[in-house]
């Protein structure tokens, strides 16, 4: 997977944006942030504070030509810690504004359902809209993946996109548990990759 790279310090603006246009009618951040313009501005800021949080904690990967990214944690970072929180509260505050209310209650559902132990977390993968339906997703999942079977770890994801649930299960993911957000809010999938 020669296109597959870890991306590094320079290719931040890239993973955020990469990301951001991924995520722009995902069906959880679209019940976050209803208003479309606000949801793009909003996505770039979000993703310009997670993108070196998760570096940190793990891996970023990037196609080699921006068409796809993905953020794992490592085994053990899944759940973020106290300093973590501090250091992202304040941005995360400015970005969702009136809406994270809503933004608290899904990441309370996430947190509720994530299973405890050791497997690299897929905390957000995506492909630009212009690049969707030609392999880039599996090929970017594939690439982390082939490390987790070689570590004999699991891997583990939530989504709320239904069209992705198929996807997932291609590449070995087997649902686990599903759950709707309280108060309306979509209806999620959580999903395990069984060490290889």
């Amino acid at each position: 997977m020669s296109d597959i790279k870890s991306g590094g310090v320079d290719n931040k603006p890239a993973l955020v944006e990469t990301l951001a246009q991924a995520f722009q009618t995902d069906p959880a951040l679209s019940w976050i942030l209803p208003d479309p313009a606000h949801r793009s501005r909003a996505l770039r800021s979000l993703f310009r504070v997670l993108v070196p949080a998760d570096m940190r904690a793990g891996i970023a990967l990037r196609a080699a030509g921006d068409e796809a990214a993905a953020l794992w944690r490592a085994p053990g970072q899944a759940h973020s810690g106290t300093l973590e929180f501090l250091r992202t509260v304040v941005p995360l505050v400015a970005t969702f504004g009136t809406a994270l209310p809503r933004g608290l209650t899904v990441q309370a559902g996430i947190d509720a359902h994530r299973p405890k132990g050791r497997f690299w977390y897929l905390h957000y993968v995506g492909v630009r809209p212009d690049h969707q339906g030609k392999g880039h997703g599996g090929r970017i999942i594939r690439a982390q993946t082939a490390v987790a079977d070689d570590e004999r770890l699991p891997c583990w994801l939530e989504t709320a996109t239904p069209e992705n649930v198929p996807l997932y299960q291609r590449l070995g993911f087997v649902t686990q548990v599903e759950w709707d957000v309280p108060r309306g809010g979509p209806h999620f999938w959580g999903m395990m990759r069984p060490a290889g």
